[in-house]
């Protein structure tokens, strides 16, 4: 199994973190260095909410950083230079999972312990919408091509579609128990996503035909991102970053460190390939398998978890336990 198992399936307390305060407030920036070369690491404590557990996170139209905090039902919001402002959900032991920027101008994201997919505006207004059925564990959630956001529901084991009116539709996943994990639109108009349990990459195309490939059964595939030659997963099964072309074929690429707990996926302002290790490093391959890696102060205690491109050529990343956001220069800051 992942060496970190989606926040989704720890509840135990979240209800009494309910009541903490949540305003603005200021974090403070460990190693901020006044110009950072490629791989520089530097880290924005969270320090109005513990045990938050930031999870998914994503750049908003605003140009802030948004990501759910999964151990805390809130969404926070954090500006290129560290200052954060938290937004509670409306329904207790919401667990927010995956967040991603939708077509409207709003931030969208699953809730994993409600069974609900919110609606977050960038002034701070929450809407929340209830799917069909109960137990459905939403995790990963991305805007398709059809205006659409299209989410993971990884204890139905189906993939859903939610209009901005609103509007639900869901989709089973051919293989039993595969729990559907994270998702991301494709080059191809497609939607693609990972089945953690079923050892598989899956396609949706907008009718909701679902189309599987086999990874290996002990891949437990993680996140997924589009990238150079087609979708590009992480699997902590096989400690690499694999890249599944557009007809299924896979091309895996070994990660150096044992144990490293690949998680989250984008593809940088570089044009590579960045991950998280949730053994405390963040690394990079190109297109040809070449990995880079840099590493988090204390990660494996902070676990590095998801990322995101956005500003100052760099990539963000979510530090589960950690409790913090961090960044990692991408691009080498000119003089």
């Amino acid at each position: 199994m992942p060496d970190t198992p989606p926040p989704a399936v720890r509840r135990g307390g979240r209800r009494a973190l309910a009541a903490v305060l949540c305003a603005l407030v200021g974090v403070a920036a460990v190693a901020s260095p006044a110009r950072a070369g490629v791989g520089e690491v530097t880290e924005y404590p969270i320090t109005s909410t513990p045990a938050g557990f930031p999870s998914g996170i994503t750049t908003g139209p605003d140009g802030a950083l948004w990501f759910a905090q999964s151990g805390a039902d809130r969404i926070g919001r954090m500006t290129a230079d560290g200052t954060v402002a938290d937004h509670p959900t409306p329904t207790p032991g919401s667990a927010p999972f995956g967040i991603t920027t939708g077509p409207d101008g709003a931030l969208w994201f699953t809730e994993s312990g409600a069974d609900r997919i919110g609606r977050i505006t960038t002034a701070g207004r929450i809407t929340e919408y209830r799917l069909p059925h109960a137990d459905s564990a939403p995790l990963g959630i991305a805007t398709g091509p059809d205006g659409a956001l299209w989410f993971t529901e990884s204890g139905a084991n189906r993939i859903g579609r939610i209009t901005t009116a609103g509007r639900i539709t869901e989709y089973a996943v051919p293989t039993p128990d595969g729990c559907p994990y994270n998702i991301a639109a494709a080059p191809d108009g497609a939607l693609w996503f990972t089945e953690l349990l079923g050892g598989r990459a899956g396609r949706i195309d907008l009718t909701g035909r679902i189309t599987e490939f086999p990874l290996g059964a002990d891949d437990f595939p993680d996140d997924i991102a589009a990238g150079p030659g087609g979708m590009w997963v992480t699997a902590s099964g096989t400690n690499s970053v694999d890249r599944v072309g557009p007809t299924g074929r896979v091309t895996r690429f070994p990660l150096p460190q044992p144990d490293s707990g690949p998680g989250g996926i984008t593809r940088g302002p570089d044009g590579r390939m960045w991950f998280a290790e949730q053994s405390g490093r963040i690394g990079r391959v190109t297109e040809t398998g070449a990995v880079e890696e840099f590493v988090v102060p204390a990660g494996a205690d902070k676990v590095p978890f998801r990322l995101t491109d956005g500003p100052h050529g760099s990539v963000w990343f979510t530090e589960l336990p950690g409790n913090a956001v961090g960044r990692v220069q991408a691009l080498p800051q000119r003089l």
